[in-house]
């Protein structure tokens, strides 16, 4: 945990889901804590590729991709709430119309410039982009880790933005010293 005042918050964190955690929006994920105070949390699932292309996206929105490398980035299922809206995580934070920071080097937009951007081949230099988000209520976060739902550790934009997908929760959690494959579907719980 990041600290032990009242003013906890696990903003620019990793939820690494542990092994016993069967929800299928959440099994075996990587979220990020994109914001995180007393009314509760939103995050990203950053590890959970769906079958849809960027290409599709921007068949979708009528926007013209140059670069083809680009337009074969898969989408991620950000989360079980507003599957239908795009967020887009990246670094640098650049200048877009609806940026929320999250870190000094990272953001996240939800606005459509910036997808015209990456279409025309300036968007930022790295970029994960999702359809819907995480969401927590007042306490539920809180509530969850108590309970041993999850492992948090303090986001890497290396290994966010370069790890291959498939290999992110592993990757996460033996950066914490923690080797998911040993660890009993009832750890922790007495």
């Amino acid at each position: 945990m990041p600290s032990s005042n009242n003013n906890l918050t696990l903003k620019n964190h990793f939820l690494i889901a542990m092994p016993d955690l069967r929800d299928p929006n959440f099994s075996r994920s990587v979220t990020l804590i994109c914001e995180h105070d007393q009314h509760g949390a939103i995050g990203l699932v950053v590890n959970r590729p769906t079958t849809i292309t960027l290409s599709e996206l921007f068949v979708q929105l009528k926007l013209k991709c140059i670069k083809p490398e680009t337009a074969n980035t898969q989408i991620m299922a950000g989360g079980p709430v507003c599957p239908e809206n795009g967020f887009i995580l990246h670094r640098p934070v650049g200048d877009w119309e609806n940026t929320l920071g999250i870190a000094d080097d990272m953001g996240l937009t939800t606005s459509i410039d910036i997808l015209r951007s990456i279409a025309d081949g300036n968007g930022p230099e790295q970029a994960i982009i999702a359809l819907g988000y995480a969401g927590w209520g007042a306490g539920q976060l809180e509530n969850e880790l108590a309970d041993n739902a999850w492992l948090t550790h303090p986001a890497d934009s290396d290994m966010l933005f370069t790890t291959p997908r498939e290999q992110l929760w592993d990757t996460a959690a033996r950066a914490i010293g923690v080797d998911m494959s040993l660890l009993s579907h009832d750890a922790g719980h007495g």
